[in-house]
């Protein structure tokens, strides 16, 4: 069943083409990831597929009655609403219903509680608001009286998103969805969207969640849209094919062109009509001929400073904001060729431990010495601050004119940008006119030009493109310096650091030796490994499948207490129903009791999570 048609559409800026005569189609419960260059018109073609721009030319056309979510980067809320007002804006009743009692519990206004539960008990809504309630919880929003005014730019993400899930649209259009999650959230939606029949068109550069979650792959590149009928790790296979079929194409179109150039300039004025057809085929030949090649493998290799024998010595460090402590006493000795990996949930301190290193906070107590040859690259997260009518070229010429490489050699600015993915057109045009990713780009280009030895990326996978993240990671694995790392893209993270830093909460930090697969493994037994991606010529041996095992005598007994926990939840469930639709109970009973009837199946989900997890064994 076809939900959605777009037809021959194209959009540029001035003389700046996206993408042009492009089609596509999605049908029912296709999951399709939309890849391409920053720049390329990713985020471009959703607006105009969703209504927020428009198209030069074309035709966008839904089948009756489908009903889409659009998450975009930057959601656009009324500043002045609750949480609750914003996740709940819906015509749907029952998320109506839901909503009232929310408000109700909120104001804990007996009358309104009263009606919004009978609303709630005529549409059977219970068990749909238990679902309601564990994906806000997953995606940790909890204050749902808190004004979106007072929300960060992650926390209003993550209410969209959050609003788009319960809202249960037809078609899921989802713009880097992953980005202001921690690695639990992203974990969480990854299995949500794998198992539940949902249709959806998605951009995201976090290559683990695009491979298990989507079955097709459309890619744009040279102002042309592919499509590809499979997941991420068919798209590489599939694409080197076609790359390598159209470089042949343009190599023996140059070579075609180059004897036709030859012919056209020897030939004699009068020209036969037999001449003018050959002519006429020249200018198609040279059309082809002046294509660009595809650039594949490309390799940035900058020079950095040399690094003595004292690096970087954390002793004792601490720190808090009022109550809640960060850090507690941590201690690390870094050693040459670290590559250290961040990970913990938001608001745990990684980036506060970055900002301390790089002093631009301070630690409550303890110290840190820095070796006197260490030069420091910071990729902060919220990024700089550019003036936008600087040209793209003049940006990075203010760090240098030259940029010297690792095997000595110097490259001009112009070639370095060519290196990072900026070509010639793309250089002279003011920061103004950037992308999001290509002002991320930018920004990491000018943190590597100043050739640090000691590498601080906190989130630099945020908004950049996959094959950027090529470049960088290729950058990263052959870099002799130091890294600390913070990312919540897993396959980064899996393929650079050697041991991690967990911050746990609560003041602790625990330094585990091993990628972020080999801690996940380890520690979260339910956890299912990501599906390990085949790159170019690179091969990533998957860890070893766990052996099939039988219940010990133990889990035998968890698994019969569970049956009679689980059914005793279920008989305090029916009770607090029954009491909670008797129209007896005072404001204040009413309010507790619902609170309770919340707890209780909240329960019930756990504890048969784990009657399903023992009886699978």
């Amino acid at each position: 069943m076809n939900y959605l048609q777009a037809e021959n559409v194209t959009k540029s800026y001035g003389e700046h083409i996206l993408f042009e005569n492009i089609s596509i189609s999605l049908h029912k419960d296709d999951r399709v990831a939309l890849i391409a260059r920053n720049g390329a018109g990713k985020t471009s073609l959703l607006n105009i597929i969703t209504g927020e721009d428009n198209a030069d030319s074309g035709n966008i056309v839904f089948r009756n009655d489908i009903r889409y979510g659009y998450l975009p980067q930057d959601p656009v809320f009324n500043e002045n609403n609750t949480i609750i007002e914003a996740v709940f804006n819906s015509q749907d009743k029952i998320l109506s219903a839901i909503s009232e009692y929310e408000k109700a519990l909120l104001l804990n206004d007996s009358d309104k509680l009263q009606h919004a539960i009978e609303q709630m008990e005529l549409l059977k809504a219970w068990d749909y608001e238990t679902k309601v309630k564990q994906i806000l919880t997953e995606l940790k929003i909890d204050d749902y009286s808190a004004k979106i005014s007072e929300l960060s730019g992650g926390q209003k993400k993550r209410v969209a998103l959050a609003k788009i899930l319960i809202s249960k649209p037809d078609i899921y259009i989802l713009d880097e969805p992953t980005n202001h999650l921690d690695l639990e959230m992203i974990e969480w939606l990854e299995e949500y969207l794998m198992s539940s029949n949902i249709t959806l068109l998605m951009v995201t550069h976090d290559r683990y969640f695009l491979d298990r979650v989507c079955n097709q792959i459309l890619e744009i590149d040279n102002k042309q849209i592919f499509q590809y009928k499979g997941n991420y790790s068919y798209f590489l296979e599939k694409r080197d094919e076609r790359v390598n079929i159209f470089n042949t194409e343009v190599e023996k179109a140059k070579n075609l062109f180059r004897k036709e150039l030859d012919w056209i300039r020897r030939m004699p004025k009068a020209r036969t009509t037999k001449a003018k057809y050959r002519v006429e085929a020249f200018t198609e030949v040279q059309e082809k001929a002046s294509q660009k090649v595809n650039e594949r493998n490309v390799k940035l290799n900058i020079k950095a400073t040399r690094i003595g024998k004292k690096i970087l010595e954390i002793h004792y460090l601490s720190k808090s904001f009022g109550d809640k402590l960060l850090f507690k006493d941590f201690e690390y000795l870094f050693k040459q060729h670290d590559k250290i990996g961040i990970i913990g949930k938001n608001g745990t301190g990684k980036s506060t431990f970055l900002n301390i290193i790089n002093g631009l906070e301070k630690a409550d107590s303890g110290k840190f010495e820095v070796g006197e040859t260490i030069v420091f690259g910071y990729y902060k997260q919220e990024g700089i601050k550019i003036d936008e009518s600087k040209k793209v070229i003049d940006v990075a010429k203010e760090i240098a004119e030259v940029v010297t490489l690792g095997d000595g050699s110097k490259m001009t600015v112009s070639a370095f940008l060519n290196y990072f993915l900026f070509p010639p057109d793309r250089q002279y045009i003011n920061v103004s006119k950037l992308s999001g990713g290509e002002r991320r780009r930018l920004y990491l280009m000018t943190v590597l030009m100043k050739s640090p030895n000691f590498l601080i990326l906190d989130e630099p996978t945020n908004d950049l493109d996959i094959y950027t993240l090529n470049v960088l990671e290729d950058y990263i694995s052959q870099f002799t310096g130091c890294v600390i790392l913070v990312s919540h893209d897993r396959y980064f993270m899996d393929k650079l650091v050697d041991h991690i830093f967990v911050f746990e909460g609560d003041g602790k930090i625990k330094d585990f030796p091993g990628n972020y697969t080999d801690y996940r493994l380890k520690h979260k037994s339910v956890f299912k490994q990501p599906i390990i991606i085949k790159e170019e010529k690179k091969e990533i041996i998957q860890p070893e499948k766990e052996k099939i095992r039988k219940l010990t005598f133990k889990e035998k007994l968890e698994l019969e207490e569970l049956d009679k926990i689980i059914a005793e939840l279920e008989s305090k469930k029916q009770t607090l129903e029954n009491e909670l639709n008797s129209g007896k109970l005072q404001s204040n009973e009413l309010n507790e009791n619902s609170k309770l009837l919340v707890q209780i199946i909240e329960e019930i989900e756990i504890k048969t999570f784990r009657w399903m997890e023992l009886s699978e064994i």
